[in-house]
């Protein structure tokens, strides 16, 4: 399959592209940029896979939690292309996302929430490529009062450490920490790894599902943030249109 992975919820902006088996990733620090940065950097990422967007085959992204606007935009994005492309979507969890890239298999995942608190997940999983387990759901905590885990063995990965480590091993217990990872961030190539066989299998949402999880407040759509989606429906109009034609050439030679 052909699919596009997003991947904005933190400072970075990290988009993902796989062509059948081969995956192509870009990964930067966008900071308050995102918005000015995804729908460019995506088309680049194509053009070097060797894509254009009406080639996909579904967008995957990062639903969330982590920052409000970076959620808004990747959300915005993909349901903007996807609606156009008439393709479906799949949201993935930036905290399992984030387990996921940080390549141990018993993870507790903690995002820096900011105001002193961490959004933060466990899992766990047999061996290095099998299923996830989730042990301890996605949520918003103050550090000292996250939920607990079982046993040793753990990595602590994520901002959230580097942030209020201090706190967090405090809470956990030094002894079930094995390392951190504190500058770890979740990546779309994460997010790709983990949607490719939901696309694989055909569990694929509509293009309407593509929401962000906040686990604060909702807030709506900002004006620009709706600009952005407009033009991501608009370019994949464009590359739609421009392939069909294209094609309709072909065949009249």
């Amino acid at each position: 399959m052909n699919l596009l992975a997003i991947e904005t919820s933190t400072e970075f902006c990290s988009l993902a592209v796989c062509r059948g088996d081969k995956v192509s990733a870009m990964h930067f620090q966008a900071a308050q940029r995102h918005g000015e940065t995804v729908l460019d950097s995506t088309r680049q990422l194509l053009a070097q896979a060797g894509l254009d967007l009406a080639a996909l085959d579904g967008i995957a992204f990062g639903q969330g939690p982590g920052s409000f606007t970076g959620l808004r935009i990747a959300c915005g994005v993909t349901q903007g292309l996807a609606l156009a492309l008439e393709i479906p979507v799949k949201g993935i969890g930036t905290l399992l996302a984030l387990a996921q890239e940080c390549g141990a298999d018993k993870v507790i995942a903690c995002l820096d929430a900011r105001m002193g608190e961490v959004y933060h997940a466990a899992y766990r999983r047999e061996s290095a490529g099998s299923a996830w387990v989730e042990v301890a759901a996605p949520g918003l905590y103050n550090p000292q009062a996250v939920p607990l885990v079982e046993g040793d063995g753990w990595t602590g990965c994520g901002t959230g450490f580097a942030a209020q480590g201090d706190a967090l091993m405090e809470r956990i217990g030094q002894g079930r920490i094995v390392a951190t990872l504190p500058q770890a961030v979740p990546t779309a190539r994460a997010v790709l790894a983990l949607a490719r066989p939901l696309f694989e299998a055909g569990a694929g949402d509509d293009a309407a599902m593509a929401l962000p999880v906040y686990l604060r407040d909702k807030v709506a759509l900002t004006e620009h943030e709706r600009a952005i989606v407009r033009e991501g429906k608009h370019e994949a109009r464009r590359n739609v249109r421009d392939e069909r034609g294209s094609k309709a050439g072909g065949r009249a030679r």
